[in-house]
């Protein structure tokens, strides 16, 4: 069975075709990666913006932000009134939850693009350091390859006499 395919400084990440696979890398975002992240960011607005995009993008923020929803859910249900439930299902609920769902699933797809990025690269450098080799046994100057055959045919040539 072919090894799978990796990519990486050392080749340690997996490449996968599916994104769910993503899934457990994306779950298990902790204090550390977090710290280096907001670190890496270079002003403080930036480093606010990577803080909360970390903290709200989680399913984490997703089940404790529905919660806070449902929360409001039977007051609005006990009014009676169709508008009240529709802008609490408008207003809590939606905004509220589909915020860090869709920046899961955006998260999600950023590391599997990320991934099959690096892996593209790390083919195209492949390939070119196989061209470039290729190359230097196509060239009549270069010891080895055409320069070897072409000596060959010239000695094997009878000599004008």
């Amino acid at each position: 069975m072919a090894p799978e395919p990796t990519y990486g400084v050392a080749g340690v990440q997996p490449v996968h075709a599916h994104t769910r696979l993503y899934l457990p890398a994306l779950l298990r975002i902790g204090p550390g990666q977090i710290k280096r992240d907001v670190a890496a960011a270079d002003t403080f607005n930036a480093k606010v913006a990577v803080l909360l995009t970390r903290v709200v993008g989680t399913m984490w923020a997703f089940w404790v932000f529905n919660g806070i929803a449902l929360v409001s859910l039977p007051s609005a249900i006990q009014t009676g009134q169709l508008t009240v439930l529709i802008n609490w299902v408008s207003s809590n609920w939606i905004q509220l939850i589909l915020l860090p769902a869709l920046m899961v699933g955006q998260n999600l797809q950023n590391i599997a693009a990320d991934s099959r990025a690096a892996k593209t690269f790390e083919d195209i450098e492949t390939v070119k350091a196989g061209m470039a080799t290729t190359l230097n046994a196509l060239d009549t100057k270069t010891e080895g390859g055409l320069k070897e055959v072409l000596d060959a045919i010239h000695r094997l040539a009878p000599s004008p006499s």
